[in-house]
């Protein structure tokens, strides 16, 4: 029997996305609002298929897939997101993820996604080679992006978004020294000078 685990923080979107799954099948579906409890849902139930977010509470989408990777846990990972495939999508294909779908996508090419995952195949957007490079600023501000780790992605985010240092340290049990050394190395990184800056950084880039 086909089951899933939908992880999201929003419970629309995860109603939204167990009537495509039921429409695919899928008889047995649990739910997650946070990437903590991933590792011990998939421990118990063994899903075949997760469909994942990457912008959850207390563990991102990334940190989700390097537990189920340590684990040694199997199932068919779909990320269904509204981060920006052209600095997400190759992550979470390292990470072990079969298929990136943009939330701003009509909900069928979900449909599609998970009909190719379960049929054997991988399943991600298609991105043009010059989608960054329309000038020289924004293709060399993509090269930077792409060299951050994934902890200094997601900080980066966090911190455009306007995010208090304070609170992305208890979201993501750091210290507060822990972020503003990220921080500062970060708009080291990226070659900006202040936070307004390092927003605009990020506005630029579709980030957020």
């Amino acid at each position: 029997m086909k089951s899933a685990l939908i992880v999201d923080d929003h419970p629309v979107v995860r109603a939204a996305v167990r009537i495509v799954l039921q429409a695919e099948g899928f008889k047995v579906i649990h739910e997650a609002s946070s990437g903590n409890e991933v590792v011990q849902l998939l421990r118990e139930h063994q899903p075949t298929l997760v469909v994942l977010d990457l912008n959850l509470p207390m563990l991102d989408g990334l940190d989700v897939m390097e537990r189920i990777r340590a684990n040694d846990l199997t199932c068919l990972i779909l990320i269904f997101t509204s981060y920006e495939a052209t600095f997400y999508q190759e992550r979470c294909l390292r990470a072990g993820a079969m298929a990136f779908v943009p939330k701003t996508n009509h909900l069928q090419q979900l449909h599609k996604a998970i009909q190719a995952l379960m049929s054997g195949y991988t399943y991600f957007t298609a991105l043009s080679d010059n989608a960054n490079a329309s000038n020289t600023l924004q293709g060399s501000e993509t090269q930077l992006i792409d060299q951050l780790s994934n902890r200094e992605l997601n900080i980066f985010v966090q911190l455009a978004s306007g995010k208090p240092n304070k609170t992305i340290a208890e979201d993501m049990h750091l210290s507060h020294k822990t972020v503003s050394t990220y921080k500062s190395r970060l708009m080291a990184k990226l070659g900006v000078n202040s936070a307004v800056h390092l927003r605009d950084f990020a506005r630029r880039n579709h980030l957020i």
